[in-house]
Order: C-alpha cells, then sequence, then structure tokens
C-alpha cells in the first residue's frame, strides 16, 4: 500500500487494544521509523504455536522507506519479534546499552548477530532518519535504561513514551527526567503516545525499591531454602534479590535460560552488583546446609517448560522443592496466565511449601513497572499535546486513558483511540484518521513465520477437541474393487476396546459405502473421499454428538 507524501502518519503495528506485541511507526515522506518490536504469548485458542509476533507487511510492501528500528527499552513485549523483522527486513536498531545487549542475546540464537547494524543511545542522543529527527529522554520503569522518543518532523513533534512510571527513589538509575520532559512540552507536542496499561488504577504506582524490604524479610525468615522468580529482565528486581542473598549468606542458583542470560549481560554491563562468589551450580547445592541457599528461577507466569513449574511438578533433574521450603513468587500474572499460575502455586502448596505471593500488603512481593492514573495525568500534564493516541493496552484501558486526558484539558475529540492498522494522518496541523494498513498477528510456529493460518489452526482445534478418525481402503487398479476389509483407526476419538460396537457400526457404514461406489464405477477419489466424509461424519454425530476429524486413505493396487 502507497499512501500519500508531504503527510505525517502514525500507526500502531501491534500493542493496542492488546497486551504486548508493542510496535508502532511514524512516517513522513519517503522516511519511516519503526518503534520497538514485540511478541505475546498465545493463549489456548492457538493450539502449538510458540509466539505471536506484529503483521509487518506493510513495512516490507515500503521497504525502501523503513529507515530505523528505535526501541525503547528491553522487555519481550517490545524486542521479542525483533530476530523475526530482521530475517525479512535488515534495518538499523538503536536502543541503549543494556537494551541492545538483550536484543544481541536474541540475534545470536537466531544467527543473525553477525549482519545486523546495532546502534548504541543514550538519553542525550540524537538520532536523525531522513526528514525525521529522533532524540530522547530517561524514564524510570522496571528495567533499567528506558527512554521516552521525541521526534521532530516537518509536520510536527510527536513523543513516545515508552513504558513509564515516575519512580522518585528507583533501585539503580537514571532517575525520570521531569525536566527534559517540561522542556519538550514547552516546544510544543503535537502528537503524544502513552502507554496506558495502568490507566484503571488509581494514585501513584509504588516504588520498585518498596520490594526490597518485603524480599529481605522473607529470605530472613525462611528456615530453608528460598526459591524465588521474577520476570528475568527484571533487572532491579534480580538486584533486590541478590542484595538479600547477599544479606542473608546464602549461596544463589540460577535456573533457567533467560534467567542465566539476562544476569550475565546485565553483569557485564554494569547493570548488576553480583559478588564472584555468590553464584554455585545448581549440582553444588547439596554441599551446603538448605537454609545457606536461595535459587532464582524462570517461570513467574507458570509457564508449563519454565524451570518453577518443573520444580513445582518435582521434575527438574538436580533440584527438589521439600516441606518447609520458602517459594516467592516477585511478579504479578500477566492476563491470560492467571489460571497457568494458579495451578503452579496449587502444585507448590502440595509439595508443603510456604508460598508468599501477591501485591498486597501482606506479601509486597510485587509492585508494577507502569504509572498509574496519576502518573499518567503527570506526564499529559508535562507534554501539553494537543492530540493524545493511548497505547499499550486493551480497550478498556485506552478508553479509560481518554477520560484521563479529559480531565487534564485535553478535548474528546483529540483523543484517538485506534485498532492495530488505523492509521493517524497530520496534514497542515489538523489530525484525522486515515486509511487503513495490514496489521494482525504473525504467528511462530517452530521455524515458520506466519505459514500457519486459520485453516491449519481450525484443523488443530478439531483434534484437540474430538480427535481424528483414519479410514484406510484398498483397491484394485484395474477392476477398481475393494481388496481387503477397510481399516478404521482412532485416534483421540474414543478409545477402540471401550467402543466396539461404535466402531463395528462405523466399519460396516464404510463398507456398505464403497462396495456402493464400486458397483457405480465411481472412481474419483476426491468424490469418494468426501462421501466417506460426509456419510461417517452423520453417523457419529448421531452416535456421540462429537465431530472428529475425519481422514480417508485410498490405497490403489
Amino acid at each position: 500500500m502507497k499512501l500519500a507524501e508531504n503527510k505525517l502518519l502514525i500507526a500502531a503495528l501491534g500493542g493496542v487494544n492488546e497486551i504486548g506485541k508493542n510496535m508502532y511507526l511514524i512516517q513522513y515522506d519517503q522516511d519511516i521509523v519503526v518503534i520497538d518490536c514485540g511478541s505475546k504469548f498465545p493463549d489456548e485458542s492457538l493450539p502449538g504455536i510458540d509466539l505471536i509476533v506484529p503483521d509487518i507487511t506493510y513495512l516490507l510492501e515500503n521497504r525502501d522507506k523503513v529507515r530505523a528500528l528505535i526501541v525503547t527499552h528491553g522487555h519481550e513485549d517490545h524486542i521479542g519479534g525483533i530476530p523475526y523483522l530482521l530475517k525479512q527486513l535488515n534495518v538499523p536498531v538503536y536502543g541503549t546499552q543494556l537494551t541492545i545487549g538483550l536484543i544481541k542475546i536474541k540475534l545470536k540464537e537466531h544467527g543473525l548477530l553477525r549482519d545486523a547494524e546495532l546502534q548504541v543511545i543514550n538519553a542525550d542522543s540524537t538520532v536523525q532518519v531522513g526528514a525525521i529527527q529522533a532524540s530522547f529522554f530517561a524514564t524510570s520503569h522496571s528495567i533499567p535504561d528506558c527512554v521516552g522518543i521525541f521526534f521532530q518532523t516537518p509536520e510536527g513533534n510527536v513523543v513516545h513514551t515508552g513504558d513509564f512510571k515516575f519512580d522518585m527513589s528507583p533501585v539503580s538509575g537514571p532517575y525520570p527526567d521531569l525536566h527534559r520532559m517540561a522542556d519538550i512540552g514547552k516546544q510544543g507536542v503535537k502528537v503524544l503516545l502513552s502507554e496506558s496499561t495502568n490507566a484503571e488504577r488509581p494514585g501513584f504506582t509504588p516504588s520498585e525499591r518498596s520490594v526490597g524490604g518485603h524480599i529481605l524479610d522473607a529470605f530472613a525468615r525462611a528456615e530453608q531454602q528460598v526459591f524465588i522468580t521474577t520476570f528475568a529482565s527484571n533487572v532491579n528486581r534480580v538486584q533486590q534479590i541478590i542484595d538479600a542473598a547477599v544479606e542473608t549468606h546464602r549461596k544463589l542458583v540460577l535456573l533457567g535460560r533467560s534467567m542465566v542470560n539476562v544476569v550475565s549481560v546485565a553483569k557485564d554491563l554494569g547493570y548488576l552488583k553480583l559478588p564472584d562468589d555468590l553464584l554455585i551450580d545448581a549440582k553444588m547445592t547439596e554441599q551446603y546446609p538448605p537454609e545457606k541457599i536461595a535459587i532464582l528461577c524462570t517461570g513467574s507466569q507458570g509457564e508449563p517448560m519454565a524451570a518453577l513449574s518443573r520444580l513445582a511438578s518435582s521434575k527438574h533433574p538436580h533440584i527438589e522443592i521439600l516441606p518447609g521450603d520458602t517459594v516467592i513468587i516477585a511478579a504479578g500474572a500477566i492476563p491470560g496466565n492467571e489460571r497457568n499460575l494458579a495451578h503452579v502455586i496449587d502444585n507448590l502448596y502440595v509439595l508443603g511449601a510456604n508460598v508468599i505471593y501477591g501485591s498486597g500488603s501482606s506479601a509486597g512481593m510485587h509492585v508494577s513497572g507502569h504509572g498509574s492514573q496519576e502518573e499518567l495525568k503527570l506526564m499529559l500534564t508535562l507534554m501539553k499535546p494537543e492530540y493524545l493516541i493511548p497505547v499499550h493496552g486493551e480497550f478498556r484501558m485506552l478508553y479509560q486513558h481518554r477520560l484521563l486526558a479529559e480531565s487534564v484539558g485535553i478535548p474528546n475529540e483529540n483523543v484517538f483511540i485506534v485498532r492495530n492498522g488505523e492509521m493517524i494522518q497530520i496534514e497542515a496541523g489538523k489530525a484525522l484518521l486515515g486509511p487503513k494498513i495490514p496489521a494482525g498477528n504473525s504467528l511462530v510456529d517452530g521455524l515458520g513465520i506466519g505459514d500457519i493460518g486459520n485453516i491449519v489452526l481450525r484443523d488443530r482445534r478439531q483434534l484437540s477437541s474430538d480427535g481424528m478418525l483414519i479410514i484406510v481402503t484398498t483397491l484394485s487398479k484395474n477392476q477398481r474393487q475393494m481388496l481387503v476389509a477397510p481399516e478404521v483407526i482412532s485416534r483421540g476419538f474414543v478409545y477402540v476396546r471401550d467402543s466396539e460396537a461404535l466402531m463395528n457400526e462405523i466399519h460396516e457404514n464404510v463398507k456398505s459405502i464403497m462396495d456402493n461406489l464400486t458397483e457405480s464405477e465411481m472412481s474419483q477419489w476426491n468424490v469418494i473421499k468426501q462421501t466417506l466424509k460426509d456419510n461417517i461424519g452423520r453417523l457419529i454425530y448421531s452416535q456421540t454428538k462429537r465431530r472428529p476429524m475425519i481422514l480417508p486413505i485410498i490405497i490403489e493396487i
């Protein structure tokens, strides 16, 4: 799709009306700048899918205009899709030091690091991308090295906040740069893209530092092993866990590939202070008394293959959770993951563990990295935008953000709640809803990207719901007669030994159908297969009210 020239165009390719998969673009004339390229995890409606990344059809159609990818910070919902983008569109990637360090891990795993053009920026950098100039400002979040982006274009200034909260006592710097934000506001902001995750929560989000005291207290009170899980990329929380282990004289074990990778990169770049003698291998835990061991692991969302899930199922090869051990879940459940996490917590209680989780006053093991209502209003007040596009959130969050904007003086008609693919265009100083561009989900399954469509997913859902029935018939090539009795195989439909009457009836019906077809000298395989599907399908539904996938196989001899 080719769009009109000399207009400022803004669109989301992911990240609105959803949590995760953040990706936005700014376009002026012949220049496109992409902001973030994240991923999100599939739900139960997408069986077999490993990851969801944005649909980049529009970028591929305009590949000669895409100048850069600028990344606000290193969380998965902002960097998880980068390898899949660079495989198809190798553009320069700009990010802060820690962000680029985390991106390098991903690109190395995908064999893309050698050819990638990675540029390290900081809050004082300026990047000229065609007619668009990008500069930055420091924000605070649950990972260090986060920035918002200030775009200057011939049609006006645009700000993307990135993920933020106003944490004035962060575990590690930098502090949110309110002076820079206010200065940007004085220069004039035509459009503000501001995150909306906590737009429903009143007040201010507590400081990340408040979690550290609760973690230390739990470590000190634990009489045996301590297991603690959090997002690997929450480097500030990982630092507080390290500090608690040091303070309580415990050795620390890292479990989970992402945890090991992030800690290694953050330590090498100076974002983590980690004593040399603190870490030990999982196999060495037997050499220490239980009260001298802490295990930091992945699995805070209840992911089935993550370290905590394996521990909760007693399937880890080197470490087990024993009655009286303490397990701390220092993270909140992402919407959609509540059931998986609840299952893991149940299993931990079954093992006799003392489980501590939640953000309430009794636990205090988690605070959000996103600003609540008063912080969103503060950002609006500092930036003073003419137009607001709420991003990074489900529809109810975007809608609530619009109400907050109204409360600080931004007219309702100047707030655009968009869907992925809907463009806002600014021309002659006015913002209007523009044309729609391709946007949606690209599904990652193994090594395949976007090759799993609705038909494949429909088949997978059908298989997972009612199973499959395979009908094998053998025909004579010359006489078109059945040489042997048909074979009926059930997989996930019924247990054959307990359903002999049904299977015999299916078998007799198949034989009857094939006899009728061969007597009528029917030779078209597709007609034979469809006739079997239709007739056997009706029989099965009348007997069982199930609709298994029916797969006829015809062998000619």
